[in-house]
């Protein structure tokens, strides 16, 4: 079972559950809350941290701080929630860089492409400065994979210079 923000269980336990059924008293509602409050099981800032935690798999803070805010939380546990999010190790561009990776590993082989990438991290709620990095630090990675990929000697240099173990034939005598 998740948590649940005071908001969205008022507004859950507010609607009347079949036809003719009395929508029940407001002050009796928020009296029932701030008791569930006061017992530890309705707490919001649990709330906003466990939410953080699921979303920021996939999504970036701007989508997680107006997710939060459509579940009624304030901007002062929204705003502590994200400043959890953007711990060192867990800041929006090494989650964007990582979701992208994930979802393509090749490197962009068309503008078409790029813009496609882009629109794809900015779905996810990343910032656009966190999506232009992270797009600069995937291709980077291509190219520096491209140059790893490549064999350590130039296929134009003189093989005099570096001979192997194997003496010349004529020393054999």
């Amino acid at each position: 079972m998740r948590e649940h923000s005071r908001a969205e269980l008022e507004r859950k336990l507010s609607r009347t559950r079949k036809a003719g059924d009395l929508p029940p008293d407001r002050a009796e509602l928020a009296a029932m809350l701030d008791e569930l409050q006061t017992l530890g099981l309705l707490d919001e800032q649990r709330f906003a941290e466990s939410l953080v935690r699921r979303r920021s798999v996939k999504y970036g803070s701007q989508r997680i701080g107006q997710e939060l805010r459509m579940h009624g939380l304030d901007e002062g546990t929204v705003s502590g929630a994200l400043d959890a999010l953007n711990a060192p190790l867990q800041d929006d561009l090494a989650r964007a860089l990582r979701i992208l990776r994930k979802r393509h590993p090749e490197p962009v082989s068309s503008p078409q492409e790029h813009a496609r990438q882009q629109r794809f991290l900015a779905a996810r709620g990343f910032p656009h400065d966190v999506i232009r990095q992270a797009m600069k630090l995937h291709a980077a990675t291509h190219r520096k994979g491209a140059m790893d990929d490549a064999p350590d000697s130039d296929p134009h240099e003189d093989p005099q210079e570096h001979p192997d173990d194997t003496p010349p034939p004529d020393a054999a005598d």
